[in-house]
């Protein structure tokens, strides 16, 4: 042990160092069982009943020393090895006991091979081959690998020990002994504890309580979910085992449920079959901790399961304000279209009607007002358009200075658009004169609306925009800026739809850049 190193340092360095041996003993192990077992499915494919035998013993013998690694090598065992004062006469016993099995896989496999190639059969040379290099490689290093003293490769150094040493170091230096970690929960949140023994809930509710979490509790399945649904948690620890409806069935129902499936689950049973762990976590479990848990462990489990439900639940708030602000910008069934992976949104609309206002004498007006004043006088009177506008069922489009512009038709179709657009009309005159009566201002707007096809889709990547464009747009913009202060001009398309009548009052003909002249009429009112 170094002058910097502690006694708890220097165990856990050596239960480390127990740790890699265990590895590098069983990395072959497994490899020579699993090459047996293939073997002994080849042999039996292509009809060689006269190696069966070998290959049995072959099996048996890579099975008990599996065995031995396990049983020899286990955490316990080992470092009670470690802790006796004749560690070199445990370690020779070991290796001693280790080569008995590997010696009579290679005695075996060397008879094999031979047999094999009296037979002149070259399909099952090859994982032979590879079995006997395994148990070769493992004799030749078993001295160095079993080795109790804590100095790793007295024997012969290899740079493969080197760097094992190394990494174990590195490793041990990045995590620190739990009794050096913050002991109370790193984050506190509501947990409910769901276990048909009333002494398991109680522990469990007291330890947690204790740590600063809100715990509340339920006796069985039945009960568990019926909290759930009524309350909001966090996080659930959840009983496998109960006699009214068991933790898995539990479990299903709340991954079925759109407001429980992110609510972490960590399962928590006496059966630890894999099975059954794997099916639990296939299911939809944070975790699963078989009966009896550690209690530092138990803490780590909840505290990353809280931790990745806040995680989880400020995604979810960031993704509700990403869905706000595109609400605000795009219409509702393009927002849809979008999150549905539609990258190109560009649609024709045969019959819609387009709305252009613009306030008169504004422009001269701005030069001379405050900025402020001049942004809370549009803002008060655009948000009351826009209020308007979600009122009526037509789609803003854009505001431009002090223009507005809406669609009525799109994005989805509808009959009366040309009613509507001239409700919205008449709607935003009579917003302005409250504009005008609040600000203490006389302004006057001039508004147009044609009534025709257009093309309706989103440009842009940055600042992307929903946008329409067609000879329809251009006419109602035309309309707008030949129209009279305070009056609303609409087209004779716009004039037909609304189906005429002392609402309409004719202007006669007027002259429309790009259109030549057009049949035009006031709007009064609204059939």
């Amino acid at each position: 042990m170094s002058g910097n190193e502690t006694p708890q340092d220097d165990q856990r360095i050596r239960r480390a160092q127990l740790a890699i041996m265990r590895e590098e003993l069983l990395a072959p192990a497994n490899a020579i069982v699993g090459y047996g077992e293939m073997l002994r499915e080849e042999v039996a494919s292509a009809g060689h009943d006269e190696f069966a035998n070998d290959l049995e013993r072959i099996g048996a013998s890579a099975q008990a020393l599996f065995d031995l690694i396990e049983s020899q090598l286990g955490d316990a065992a080992a470092w009670d090895i470690m802790k006796t004062d004749d560690t070199e006469a445990a370690q020779k016993t070991l290796r001693h006991d280790l080569r008995n099995p590997l010696n009579a896989i290679k005695g075996y496999g060397e008879m094999l091979m031979e047999d094999l190639d009296d037979l002149d059969d070259e399909a099952l040379t090859p994982d032979l081959d590879k079995l006997l290099g395994e148990v070769n490689r493992l004799l030749a290093q078993l001295d160095d690998i079993v080795d109790f003293s804590g100095h790793r490769g007295a024997h012969r150094p290899t740079e493969a020990t080197g760097q094992k040493s190394t990494m174990i170091l590195d490793l041990l230096k990045d995590i620190r002994p739990v009794s050096e970690v913050q002991t109370t929960a790193a984050a506190s949140g509501r947990i409910l504890v769901v276990d048909d023994i009333e002494a398991n809930r109680d522990l469990l509710s007291r330890r947690l309580g204790r740590e600063g979490h809100d715990v509340a509790v339920a006796g069985g399945g039945i009960e568990a979910l019926e909290k759930l649904q009524g309350e909001n948690f966090d996080l659930v620890l959840l009983d496998l085992m109960m006699p009214d409806m068991n933790g898995f069935e539990v479990l299903a129902r709340m991954k079925e449920d759109n407001r429980l499936r992110d609510v972490p689950a960590i399962m928590i049973s006496a059966l630890d079959e894999m099975d059954t762990v794997v099916r639990c976590i296939e299911a939809g479990a944070e975790d699963y901790l078989p009966k009896p848990f550690d209690p530092v462990l138990l803490r780590a489990r909840i505290n990353a399961g809280l931790e990745k439900k806040q995680w989880r639940d400020q995604l979810a708030l960031e993704k509700a304000k990403n869905e706000k602000l595109l609400l605000s910008i795009l219409p509702h069934q393009v927002v849809q279209r979008l999150n549905a992976g539609e990258t190109i949104i560009a649609d024709r609309y045969d019959d819609v009607s387009v709305l252009m206002s613009d306030l008169v004498g504004f422009t001269e007006f701005s030069a001379g007002t405050p900025p402020a004043d001049l942004v809370k006088y549009l803002n008060w009177l655009f948000s009351q358009f826009d209020i308007l506008a979600s009122e009526i069922g037509v789609e803003k489009i854009k505001t431009i200075g002090d223009s507005y512009m809406v669609v009525a038709g799109i994005p989805e179709p509808r009959t009366d658009h040309a009613n509507a657009a001239a409700r919205m009309a008449l709607g935003m005159m009579e917003v302005l004169k409250k504009a005008n009566a609040e600000f203490d201002h006389a302004f006057q707007a001039r508004i147009g609306i044609h009534s025709g096809p257009v093309v309706a889709g989103i440009v842009g990547t940055h600042r992307f925009v929903y946008d329409v464009w067609g000879d329809t747009v251009n006419v109602a913009s035309r309309l707008e800026s030949n129209s009279l202060p305070d009056r609303i001009q609409v087209s004779e398309s716009t004039s037909r739809q609304l189906g005429g009548g002392p609402n309409l009052e004719s202007r006669g003909g007027i002259e429309i850049k790009g259109k030549g002249r057009m049949n035009t009429f006031f709007l009064n009112s609204v059939p």
